[in-house]
């Protein structure tokens, strides 16, 4: 008599098998799955046939039911094109001006009608491998073309620029600054709005503090209002040293990657960093940056100082023009630009911190665009991406209209009517809602 305990384990073996059956092999490792899958292991032709025979990837019929097999023949490996910093010779036209300490080259991007923007660049850079990809984004490219950009260049840091010659003293950080005066001399500019990152920002305010009516509004990027401490100084020193011996050495490699990325760097963006230090190591300088360097750490303090008594301020040494202030949170300079910001009068000045970078300009585009767009024209930048239509004549207010007169920020009226033509046409206004609404509630009153 048989054993029903046992009877019934051979069933439920027999179940078992009938369902593993058409899977091949299935205990083997996926090392030997894959020689079976290329051919190089494994005799059994059911195997080869569970693994090589499969269905198109592309069908005609009721589509794929989930679980079958199909074949990607379409698919291949790409790589994404390799970054450079190479300049693009048709944005720029190049010229070199005379000033009262050398020679500047500065490259202008853009309409010369329009409004000035000048930028300035940081240590290492210049105004290919600080600016040129940030004005080729998309969002940038569409609000550049409401200005004219003149990238000045400090002497000797443009690209190829030769070997200063031998005893040449380069300029101080003032009187690199008082160049500007050369530049818009020079491009017969009457203002401008300054775009500066780094070194570039404290030039620039050491500018907008000599000539504050030269200057329309500041967009500055880790801006170090204060003089070098020690350790910045030896450090430097040191770097400035090995450059002038032995060209691009690990040390200054180091330093220059830390200046502009801060920590955390080559985990954050491994490609953007790669490009700069290959950038770094093969089309710097290194005499000309050690100069550069020189005159950076031997800066002044700006001596600036916020005063809100507005009986005191008069005596008081401030920068006077609007301050856009930023910087990234994993850069090096955030406590310097938290310093600054400090010194500035809080009417007119705003302090941005932009999470997750530390070179902002490359890693945080959008948002820095959005910023400075914000920032333009809440300082009277009436931005449109495209102008309208001009008006018919029966569309044209009456000299008497009090639609000719314009209202700006803090009360500044502009009268149409005693503006030249030219001034007129180039007026793009923005409305703005919550002043409509409290002229209408005034009206109502």
């Amino acid at each position: 008599m048989s054993n029903p305990s046992a009877d019934s384990a051979f069933a439920m073996d027999d179940i078992y098998r009938a369902t593993t059956t058409s899977i091949p092999n299935v205990s083997r490792n996926v090392l030997g799955s894959l020689k079976t899958f290329v051919g190089a292991g494994g005799n059994d032709p059911d195997e080869k046939e569970a693994f090589l025979d499969l269905k198109p990837l592309t069908r005609r019929g009721p589509p794929a039911e989930v679980g079958d097999d199909i074949e990607l023949k379409a698919v291949q490996l790409q790589f994404p094109s390799a970054r450079t910093l190479d300049k693009n010779n048709s944005l720029y036209q190049e010229e070199r001006i005379e000033t009262g300490r050398g020679t500047l080259l500065v490259a202008i991007q853009g309409d010369r009608t329009q409004p000035a923007m000048i930028t300035y660049h940081d240590l290492g850079l210049n105004h290919v491998a600080n600016f040129q990809a940030f004005f080729n984004f998309s969002e940038m490219r569409i609000l550049a073309q409401n200005f004219c950009l003149y990238h000045i260049n400090a002497p000797g840091q443009e690209e190829g620029a030769a070997t200063v010659p031998e005893g040449y003293v380069y300029p101080t950080m003032e009187e690199l600054s008082e160049q500007i005066s050369d530049v818009m001399l020079y491009f017969n500019l009457k203002s401008f709005v300054g775009l500066g990152v780094g070194v570039g920002a404290n030039i620039l305010v050491r500018f907008a503090l000599s000539h504050p009516e030269k200057v329309d509004a500041l967009c500055l990027l880790n801006c170090v209002s204060t003089t070098a401490g020690w350790i910045e100084w030896g450090y430097q020193k040191l770097n400035a040293r090995h450059l002038r011996a032995k060209g691009m050495t690990q040390g200054a490699l180091d330093y220059l990657m830390w200046h502009h990325f801060g920590r955390l760097t080559e985990e954050r963006n491994h490609d953007l960093v790669h490009v700069y230090r290959e950038y770094f190591e093969h089309h710097v300088n290194p005499m000309n940056l050690a100069l550069f360097i020189d005159s950076y750490i031997q800066r002044t303090d700006l001596n600036i100082l916020r005063e809100l008594d507005p009986n005191r301020r008069a005596s008081v040494r401030t920068v006077e023009v609007p301050v856009l202030n930023m910087t990234g949170a994993l850069g090096p300079h955030v406590d310097d630009t938290v310093t600054f910001n400090s010194r500035l009068d809080p009417s007119t000045s705003t302090w941005i911190k932009l999470q997750d970078c530390g070179m902002v300009l490359e890693e945080q585009p959008a948002k820095i665009v959005e910023a400075l767009r914000l920032f333009l024209q809440g300082n009277g930048y009436a931005l449109k991406l495209s102008r309208k239509p001009s008006a018919s004549p029966s569309e044209v207010p009456s000299p008497s209209s009090s639609a000719n007169k314009l209202l700006f920020g803090d009360g500044i009226q502009l009268d149409i009517n005693n503006c030249s033509s030219d001034v007129v046409a180039d007026i793009r206004i923005t409305e703005n809602p919550i002043l409509n609404v409290n002229v209408t509630n005034a009206t109502n009153a």
